[in-house]
C-alpha cells in the first residue's frame, strides 16, 4: 500500500509570497521615480497658462474619468469652473452605463454619475484638447501613437498624488467591490485636487503678469 500523502499547505503560501514579491518589485520603479514626476508635472502645469479644454481618459469611460472629470470640476476654483471646458472620454463603445458600485460609490461623495453614458475618444478631440488627463502610462502612449498626440501635453494623473504611491497607474476597478471602488476614487479625488491647485496657481500667476 502507498502511504497517503498529506496536503501540501506551504505550498499555496509560497505562491502567494512569490506573486507578492513580483508585484513589489514590478512596481518598484514607480514608487522611486514618484517625487521626481511629480515634481515635473506640477512644475509643467504652472509653465503654461490654464488650458481652455481637459479630457480625462480612461479605458473604458465608465468609472474613472467620468468620476475624475466630476472631482476636477468641483475642486477647481469658482471663476475657473465656467473658464474650462471638463469632459471625459475613453476607447470602448459608446452609449454604455456605470457600474452600480460607481454610482453609488460617487454619490456618497456628492457626485451623480447615473446619467452618464461612455463616450468614444476621437482622434480630432484627442487632438484638440488643450490637456489630456489619462489614469494609466499605456494610455498616453496610445494617444501619442494612435491618436498623434504630443506628449507634453498629456498628463498621467497618478503622477500628482501628493501620498506615497504603490503603481503610477490608478486601478481600474471594473467588475471589483465596493472597497477598490472606495480606494480608487480616494485616490482620483487627491490627485484631482492637487491638479486644480496647479492650474489655479497657473492662472494667479498669469493674471499677475497681465496686471
Amino acid at each position: 500500500m502507498h502511504e497517503e500523502r498529506a496536503p501540501d499547505r506551504a505550498a499555496p503560501l509560497a505562491r502567494r509570497l512569490a506573486a507578492r514579491i513580483a508585484r513589489t518589485l514590478r512596481h518598484l520603479p514607480d514608487r522611486a521615480l514618484h517625487g521626481v514626476r511629480r515634481r515635473r508635472a506640477r512644475a509643467r502645469l504652472r509653465a503654461r497658462p490654464a488650458p481652455a479644454s481637459v479630457l480625462f481618459v480612461c479605458h473604458g469611460n465608465i468609472c474613472r474619468s467620468p468620476y475624475a472629470a466630476a472631482a476636477f470640476r468641483r475642486a477647481l476654483p469658482p471663476d475657473l469652473r465656467d473658464a474650462i471646458d471638463v469632459r471625459s472620454a475613453g476607447f470602448l463603445t459608446p452609449a454604455r452605463s456605470p457600474p452600480p458600485e460607481a454610482v453609488d460609490v460617487a454619490a456618497a461623495r456628492g457626485v451623480d454619475l447615473s446619467g452618464h453614458r461612455s463616450r468614444f475618444l476621437t482622434p480630432d478631440e484627442a487632438r484638440r484638447a488643450h490637456l489630456v488627463v489619462v489614469m494609466e502610462p499605456g494610455q498616453a502612449a496610445a494617444l501619442r501613437y494612435l491618436y498623434g498626440r504630443p506628449p507634453g501635453r498629456t498628463l498621467v494623473l497618478g503622477d500628482l498624488d501628493p501620498g506615497p504611491i504603490e503603481t503610477r497607474a490608478i486601478e481600474d476597478p471594473i467588475f471589483q467591490p465596493v472597497e477598490v471602488f472606495e480606494r480608487v476614487y480616494d485616490r482620483i479625488d487627491r490627485c484631482t485636487a492637487a491638479l486644480a491647485a496647479a492650474i489655479a496657481d497657473a492662472a494667479g500667476d498669469a493674471g499677475a503678469r497681465r496686471g
